[in-house]
């Protein structure tokens, strides 16, 4: 049923920029399941890809969808490391990037990574961090660290290959992205290099164009999805069985929403290029605001290209069809990073206090 060969996935390029993008496909279709090369293919991405901001959004964007069409997986590989990238570039740090990168900010119940001053003045992080993906496996992290005496959160880089990071090996049952489980790391006096200052991490217009990065992949696994679909229906015409009524209304209905939301992203991108989404306005409105706006819009899209898809094709690819069940396990975990309702509860918030356009 999958596409035979990886396609880019066009948000505003046209069609000839986007060939630039196929050997880097290739590469990625050849690695699925192979994280180390996976890995090593972000290494070399991550020495020309765009970063936000700079000109080019738009062009970083249609990257990280178009890895994240060839294997969802993969994408969860390269998304965190241009981020990564990008935050230390937005900081003016410099950090040498050798190697695989990722960003660790989340917080769990009853763990606490603090970052703690030695007497030469330098940090040391101490502590333990949930939800790090392939911490085993990388090189180094953007990590968010509590600042002494509740001076709130700081951005710290940190090689994880010092002595003092161990990882835990997590019990990962899921059925998506079984080939980038998430743990726990512990730090025991790591050094650690303060990127920005105390809130700078979460403050940045870069936080929010982050986020739509994330953003940008999800849409890039729900296309596969509906390019499953349409080639299943064409194979089906071929075999003498039209579609049907549902069949082509449930094609359109894919095809206006992925149009709707491209050209979504692509306005959007032009804004951030513009300078006009690197602080709040004169109305209030923020970087963080669109930010859940743009997350919120496309993963309602993914979820309705998802559904639609699995009523109209039923159990049989979900069995046989390895790329398209893969495809549809790992997408539906990817897509939980939104928080859905809780996250349209902040943007009412944000819309009730005049963060609005209407």
């Amino acid at each position: 049923m999958s596409a035979p060969d990886p396609q880019p996935v066009r948000i505003s390029s046209v069609p000839v920029q986007l060939q630039a993008l196929e050997p880097a496909l290739e590469k990625i279709k050849a690695a699925v399941g192979d994280v180390p090369a996976l890995l090593a293919i972000a290494g070399e991405l991550g020495q020309t890809a765009p970063m936000p901001g700079e000109g080019s959004t738009a062009k970083l964007w249609e990257l990280l969808a178009s890895v994240t069409a060839v294997d969802v997986a993969a994408g969860r590989v390269l998304e965190p490391h241009l981020d990564a990238l990008a935050i230390l570039a937005q900081a003016g740090s410099e950090t040498t990037t050798a190697g695989a990168w990722g960003v660790f900010a989340a917080e769990g119940p009853g763990m606490k990574l603090e970052a703690k001053r030695t007497a030469n003045g330098s940090y040391v992080l101490h502590g333990s961090k949930p939800w790090c993906s392939l911490a085993q496996q990388l090189d180094g992290a953007v990590i968010t660290a509590h600042l002494p005496d509740d001076g709130g959160r700081a951005a710290f880089a940190v090689n994880l290959k010092d002595p003092g990071v161990s990882a835990e090996t997590p019990v990962w049952t899921a059925r998506g992205l079984q080939e980038i489980p998430s743990g726990t790391v512990h730090f025991a006096n790591v050094p650690a290099t303060p990127v920005g200052g105390e809130g700078w991490y979460f403050s940045r217009p870069g936080f929010a164009w982050g986020g739509m990065g994330v953003a940008a992949c999800w849409l890039g696994g729900a296309v596969t999805v509906a390019r499953d679909y349409a080639t299943a229906l064409s194979k089906a015409s071929g075999n003498g069985r039209e579609p049907d009524q549902i069949a082509l209304a449930t094609l359109g209905e894919i095809d206006r929403t992925i149009s709707t939301v491209t050209g979504y992203l692509a306005q959007t991108a032009e804004r951030i290029d513009a300078g006009e989404l690197e602080d709040a306005d004169s109305e209030g409105q923020s970087p963080w605001s669109d930010a859940l706006r743009v997350r919120g819009t496309v993963a309602a899209a993914v979820e309705r290209i998802q559904t639609l898809v699995t009523q109209n094709l039923g159990p049989a690819p979900l069995v046989f069809d390895e790329a398209y069940a893969k495809r549809m396990a790992d997408l539906s975990l990817y897509i939980r990073q939104h928080h859905a309702m809780r996250d349209d509860a902040q943007l009412g918030a944000l819309a009730l206090k005049g963060d609005r356009s209407w």
